[in-house]
């Protein structure tokens, strides 16, 4: 019939049970169909009020989301295998995605708006973050030269940055000095048994970015023998916070790397020799 609404289509009652789901759903005017979030979400911030929060990282209130009635839950990696594994028992539809790269967290968008019946609403967003991404590349272009950054995720015990975020380190006009370690996709694969490494790859840069506390540089500067790094000698240690570069959502791909391009061009300013 002429002038009746679309039928909607894909999943009318997501659970979604990390922040990425969340935003990119927000973003793409899907919200509508979201009925429970996890606890860690700030983005939005109309999220936290409109949406009950029924999940953390690693556990989740399996009684409270089956009571939602959703026809589909969305999580993040290997860590929320056991919150799959149990929703799946109990009848939920589930998807885990397991991306750990920049082109990896365009794909999830485009994927997820797919999923919801949003197929070019997605592609269009996709298409305007990637935009964002190679303007900030290119103005990464102009450097006199490259400074080399550690990212830390956690400090006890030390854990490097995940892929994607070295990817936008160098996005943003720096080079990761722990490449190899950034491919590796767990954490625990990323810590730091030597953490006098740092010490012999000189960073200029120190990006800290401890999930769920604040990073403290004093703390970082005090470590035995680290005090002949540049980055300490010189006071360039950072904090970007970690809601807005270790999820792998729009989040990472637009103030995060805001946050680490302004850090690498504020470093550059301030060495320009």
């Amino acid at each position: 019939m002429n002038g009746a609404p679309a039928p909607l289509r894909g999943p009318r009652r997501i659970v979604c049970l990390t922040e990425e789901p969340t935003e990119t759903l927000y973003a793409l005017g899907e919200e509508h169909r979201i009925v429970g979030i996890s606890g860690f979400t700030v983005r939005p911030p109309r999220a936290r009020r409109e949406k009950p929060k029924v999940s953390a990282f690693t556990s989740a209130k399996i009684d409270a989301i089956l009571a939602l009635e959703p026809d589909l839950a969305i999580g993040f990696s290997d860590i929320q295998a056991d919150i799959a594994a149990e929703l799946v028992r109990r009848g939920v539809e589930v998807w885990i995605s397991n991306h750990r790269s920049v082109e990896g967290i365009l794909d999830y968008v485009r994927r997820l708006g797919a999923l919801v019946g949003a197929a070019a609403r997605a592609e269009a967003y996709a298409d305007d973050l990637r935009r964002g991404l190679d303007e900030v590349a290119a103005r990464a272009g102009s450097l006199p030269r490259r400074p080399r950054v550690y990212f830390e995720e956690w400090d006890e015990p030390p854990i490097t940055g995940i892929r994607w975020v070295a990817e936008l380190v160098r996005i943003a006009g720096g080079d990761d000095v722990f490449p190899e370690l950034a491919a590796e996709p767990l954490a625990k694969q990323r810590i730091l048994a030597d953490p006098s490494e740092v010490v012999r790859r000189a960073p200029d840069i120190i990006v800290g970015s401890w999930c769920g506390k604040k990073f403290r540089p004093d703390r970082v500067a005090a470590r035995p023998g680290w005090d002949v790094i540049p980055a300490v000698r010189d006071g360039e240690l950072h904090e970007v916070k970690s809601p807005l570069i270790l999820q792998p959502g729009p989040a990472a791909l637009t103030d995060g790397l805001r946050a680490l391009a302004g850090i690498v061009h504020g470093w550059s300013e301030r060495h320009p020799g």
